[in-house]
């Protein structure tokens, strides 16, 4: 994870305010630097660290933070810090595993003006866009929307289409995606790397603005949307070649009691074989909710091994944040 450093883009990598419609310092007022603590004991700890820092975005009147979920997921204390050098506390309000996105209620005035939300829809390939993170147009990059496409990730997550930006900003997480009529349509995920033409290009996977809407009265309520809940493994799978393949398991879930052993190749989810990742996922969610009984089909080394597991709520192995 990218860390928070003494750091400044070069001025030609900078957006500059005559190349846009809109107020871009304004814009960039409205992202903010986040860092979180995580008692050393938190189940994301070990793969996700104890001291997180990276960026969210301001979206109302209140200060609401919104931010990459990753950042806060399991936080015992964060920060939140403006560009102008007011510093609050922050409470992670919600957290959605489906999505990624996470929100921060500040617990103090930041005396921002909130960044207003876009669509992801108006957002062509081509286009080109801002990507800020916390410390103005010194931090903030001119990039180039390069795919939209869906995403899968190895801790069983998938964007149905995800947004990707190129060059990369160093500090992605959290980082905003501003559009043309300056609003923002993205928040910054990960770094990718892609071949292109025989050399490598990396860049930013950001995820899409518009999936926050249909959830966002629920989170705030009820810090989760208001959905079954995804059966989860704890089964860290990913792609080589063909083949899909066990590349960890988290401690205590079910691919753990289910004897799922570094190495072994899915050949089947309940009879049938996936064709992705992404299918390999959406095989597992399609079972039912978190509870549901998981049948995989296994090769390890020359030999084929059933395993059923009975999933999980990923929910359930998180610290859940207190009001101090």
């Amino acid at each position: 994870m990218a860390k928070q450093t003494d750091w400044q883009f070069p001025a030609e990598m900078r957006p500059r305010p005559e190349d846009w419609r809109f107020d871009l310092d304004g814009a960039l007022d409205a992202v903010v630097q986040l860092r979180a603590e995580i008692p050393e004991d938190a189940f994301t700890a070990q793969i996700l660290g104890t001291e997180r820092v990276g960026n969210g975005v301001v979206i109302r009147e209140d200060g609401l933070v919104l931010t990459i979920g990753y950042l806060i997921t399991e936080a015992s204390t964060i920060w939140i810090t403006t560009n102008k050098g007011t510093v609050a506390p922050g409470f992670p309000l919600a957290y959605d595993q489906t999505t990624g996105f996470g929100l921060v209620h500040p617990l103090g005035k930041l005396g921002l003006r909130p960044l207003a939300r876009g669509s992801a829809a108006s957002c062509r390939i081509g286009e080109n866009v801002v990507i800020a993170g916390h410390g103005g147009r010194a931090r903030a990059l001119r990039a180039t929307v390069f795919a939209k496409r869906e995403f899968a990730g190895y801790w069983e997550y998938v964007l149905d289409e995800a947004i990707y930006t190129a060059p990369a900003h160093p500090q992605w997480g959290g980082a905003a995606l501003i559009g043309s009529e300056g609003r923002l349509l993205a928040i910054g995920s990960l770094l990718v790397q892609e071949k292109v033409d025989g050399g490598l290009l990396q860049g930013n996977m950001l995820v899409p603005i518009d999936l926050l809407e249909p959830i966002f009265d629920d989170m705030l309520k009820l810090g989760r949307p208001r959905r079954e809940t995804r059966p989860w493994l704890g089964m860290y799978t990913t792609e080589a070649g063909a083949k899909l393949v066990v590349a960890g398991v988290a401690p205590g879930a079910p691919a753990e009691r289910a004897g799922v052993k570094v190495g072994d190749i899915v050949v089947d989810v309940a009879g049938e074989k996936p064709s992705s990742l992404a299918d390999l996922w959406r095989r597992i969610w399609r079972l039912g909710p978190s509870g549901t009984p998981v049948p995989l089909k296994l090769q390890r080394k020359s030999a084929l091994v059933d395993v059923q597991m009975v999933s999980a709520d990923r929910n359930d192995f998180l610290k859940k944040p207190h009001l101090h």
